[in-house]
């Protein structure tokens, strides 16, 4: 246990008086404006998918006129089936906060959606998100699908990273080979998915894969065949493998989801 608390004491001390260096991945026009984007999941009982997405189609004007929302989607691949993902922007926390009180409030909403639907729920699941400084939230030209893809990257933080990050994601926007709708980075929610199993073996390194960060990458094609062929042309070209092959050195996981857009949905 003495050997457990000095590497432990060892660690925090060298957090503590290591010099912060900052990246302009992580510091710029959102913390300014405040404005953030809210992730929600919602994992539905089997065969009641249709039912619950048909409900909220037909109350969807009850919750947007308390707050934007940006995109309405079915998950087809990648992951557990049956989940409904969608994205809202708020000014600030203190905009979410009254929208929520506001909701809470809302008889029509509670009475004609919420209450009869929340049965069809297995799961909600929430991170609050906020763009990348370098990237705008962009409009697709044209109906098509959607992919989210969400990286774990390594201990370090956006200042060690970062620009490599940056990299590898404006290959594939500058060459074509997939349209960019937004980089987000999470604040609250799934941050950490580092693990603890070696807790008792090496105390700095559980320490270390407790900052690590997770960066969602929303992507759209004009079909999923259209994704395939515009991922394997950048796997063969030199200027995407190159930037790729020096981001991965700092990935620690990677998943990948096919969203549908919903009829409703702002971003088709």
């Amino acid at each position: 246990m003495l050997v457990l608390r000095s590497r432990l004491t060892r660690a925090l001390a060298a957090q503590a008086w290591t010099p912060q260096v900052y990246s302009s991945f992580a510091t710029g026009p959102r913390q300014s404006d405040g404005t953030f984007y809210e992730f929600r999941t919602y994992s539905l009982k089997p065969s009641k998918m249709n039912q619950f997405l048909e409900n909220f189609k037909k109350n969807v004007h009850l919750r947007t006129a308390h707050s934007e929302l940006v995109g309405y989607w079915s998950v087809e691949f990648g992951g557990r089936v049956n989940k409904a993902f969608h994205i809202w922007k708020y000014d600030n926390f203190a905009h979410r906060i009254e929208v929520r009180k506001a909701l809470a409030k809302d008889k029509e909403w509670q009475e004609q959606f919420l209450i009869p639907n929340l049965a069809l729920m297995d799961k909600q699941e929430s991170e609050i998100t906020y763009l990348v400084p370098w990237c705008k939230l962009e409009k697709p030209p044209k109906e098509g699908v959607y992919e989210l893809v969400t990286f774990q990257m390594k201990p370090g933080g956006p200042a060690v990273w970062g620009d490599t990050f940056k990299k590898a994601i404006n290959a594939h926007v500058i060459l074509g080979y997939s349209k960019l709708v937004g980089v987000f980075h999470t604040e609250y929610g799934a941050l950490n998915r580092g693990t603890v199993v070696h807790f008792f073996y090496e105390m700095a390194e559980c320490i270390g894969e407790l900052l690590s960060r997770l960066v969602h990458v929303l992507w759209w094609n004009e079909s999923a065949d259209s994704r395939a062929a515009g991922r394997h042309k950048a796997h063969e070209d030199p200027r995407v493998v190159v930037a790729v092959r020096e981001c991965v050195n700092y990935l620690v996981s990677q998943q990948n989801m096919l969203l549908i857009p919903t009829s409703f949905s702002p971003l088709k």
